[in-house]
């Protein structure tokens, strides 16, 4: 039936034409965004699900934070404790000059002062080792704890030794000195017995240093995993888009030609009035 009122094909044609601008708007919107979910509207489930993601990935920035600075801590540690070793070595080594009772009583005063130098730069060195108020070798502070995941209840632990003079690791005392033979001989045997021990304290740390490092490489691998999976459910393929909006473009066009078409089917009435 030809009508002046309703125009059903024109109605048809703009509805078509309505939903594929409607579809054009979505991919557009997907190109300039690069996501295919932007927002709860798009897919409320995905979208849910890759925000509880990316809290995750954001909860493993602070932990990555946490495990830099513990194996900062261990490392300052680990360097003074190297230090300390050394010190050690060279104290010996005087040690053994001035345990030589054929030396004169200038010599064996020299040694004693450079020995007692040496001993209080370990001293020095320990007080210095301290990074961000943390001490693992001064006998201040026993571990430090690192976070060791996103909800904060598990802990990386890196345990402090205390290589003090005079302490169970470093058994030379404060105020140890080799001014005589006897006292330069017994001196050796403390020096030896410290430097063992050390030597094992200067392990254990650096174990502590290694087990940190590998959560920390861990939770790195994680966060990108993460990352790349909440790419994998939100992300949009751009070539995929790219190649429908050229399709929902020709299709609009296409739409706008055959809404034109059926608008003017009532002007065929007119012929009837000629």
């Amino acid at each position: 039936m030809l009508s002046i009122n309703t125009n059903y094909g024109a109605a048809v044609a703009l509805q078509n034409l309505n939903a594929t601008s409607s579809q054009l708007q979505v991919t557009q919107n997907r190109i300039s965004t690069g996501l295919k979910v932007a927002g709860p509207k798009d897919n409320g489930a995905i979208y849910a699900i890759a925000q509880g993601m990316r809290a995750d990935v954001q909860a493993f920035n602070s932990v990555t934070a946490s495990l830099n600075r513990a194996i900062s801590v261990t490392d300052t540690g680990i360097a003074a404790g190297q230090a300390v070793s050394d010190l050690l070595k060279e104290m010996k080594e005087k040690a053994l000059s001035a345990k030589d009772g054929a030396i004169d009583a200038n010599a064996r005063e020299a040694y004693n002062a450079e020995f007692t130098a040496l001993r209080d730069q370990i001293a020095t060195t320990l007080a210095n080792a301290a990074f961000d108020g943390s001490n693992l070798v001064n006998g201040d502070n026993a571990n430090i704890q690192a976070i060791g995941n996103a909800d904060g209840t598990s802990f990386i632990t890196a345990t402090g030794r205390d290589l003090s003079l005079g302490g169970s690791i470093v058994s030379l005392g404060a105020s140890a000195t080799i001014s005589s033979a006897s006292a330069a001989s017994s001196m050796i045997a403390t020096i030896e017995s410290s430097l063992t021990a050390l030597n094992l304290a200067l392990a254990q740390l650096g174990t502590d240093s290694k087990k940190l490092g590998i959560h920390k490489e861990f939770v790195t691998k994680l966060s990108d995993e993460l990352t790349n999976g909440i790419g994998n459910l939100v992300d949009a393929d751009v070539a995929t888009e790219s190649a429908r909006l050229q399709s929902l473009q020709t299709k609009q066009q296409l739409g706008i030609q055959a809404l034109a078409i059926a608008n003017q089917a009532p002007t065929v009435l007119l012929s009837l009035f000629r």
